[in-house]
């Protein structure tokens, strides 16, 4: 086991993964995307992970955010075995507990951004609630207030991802799943929108991120990094910078 997770009280423990595997077979060759990784999220932490093409970091969120079940081990959410859940029971999960930012933004043209932020709480138990104002809120909270009426072609890409990011928080969700949100924006921008989850955190928010940039891991607290599977690396942001100053294998380069 890593060792935050050593270190992790039970009690405020979001995310255990417990020997977690998913293979693949590619004709008669078995691929292990996820080899044994021990890992435990606790709330309120900002994780950056990192690794090379293959390294199975993004097979690594797509368990985490339940678009994908492992072939082996177990995953606990707030406690609860989600590899035992039926699949009407991940999308519930997937709606109401976990949070999405993906790079491509992901929004619908033809919506303005409430209507982009409402839409998960159409599918929310008692989403349909008071959901203008709990869109109009969110929107507010990543700074979009007087943009609630804009759809995403009168939108810059800040903005866009801004309205993704409040779409992500709508159903307050248990955790925030950001798979390289900075790759479409340049870089002014992007310091903009890392701003934004530093003040997420700050607010309690719990993020984990995949990136490839150092410069935008070292935004998080603790940083993974992953190589074949496994879990090579899972220090602090203090921790990993001194480890790379001084030459050590953090097992991972700053552009992957």
């Amino acid at each position: 086991m890593s060792q935050q997770a050593n270190s992790t009280n039970s009690n405020d423990v979001i995310i255990r993964l417990q020997g977690l595997k998913r293979f693949y077979r590619v004709g008669v060759e078995e691929i292990h995307a996820l080899d044994g990784v021990e890992l435990e999220v606790r709330e309120n932490e900002y994780i950056a992970v990192m690794g090379h093409s293959g390294s199975g970091k993004s097979t690594l969120m797509n368990v985490l955010g339940c678009l994908d079940r492992p072939s082996d081990g177990s995953y606990e959410l707030d406690g609860d075995d989600v590899t035992q859940l039926s699949d009407a029971e991940l999308a519930s999960i997937r709606n109401e507990r976990i949070g999405f930012v993906f790079q491509s933004f992901e929004l619908l043209p033809q919506m303005n951004a409430l209507k982009n932020v409402e839409m998960p709480l159409l599918y929310a138990r008692n989403g349909w609630f008071g959901r203008s104002a709990r869109a109009k809120g969110a929107l507010e909270r990543v700074g979009l207030g007087d943009r609630v009426k804009h759809r995403p072609n009168q939108l810059s890409g800040g903005e866009k991802q801004r309205v993704a990011i409040a779409r992500a928080l709508v159903c307050n969700p248990s955790i925030l799943l950001a798979d390289e949100p900075t790759g479409n924006l340049d870089s002014k921008t992007s310091e903009n929108i890392l701003e934004l989850f530093d003040e997420l955190h700050k607010q309690g928010q719990t993020i984990v991120m995949v990136t490839h940039e150092r410069d935008v891991a070292q935004y998080a607290k603790r940083i993974i990094r992953m190589q074949d599977g496994r879990i090579c690396s899972d220090l602090t942001k203090e921790q990993d910078e001194a480890k790379r100053q001084s030459g050590g294998d953090t097992s991972g380069k700053e552009k992957l």
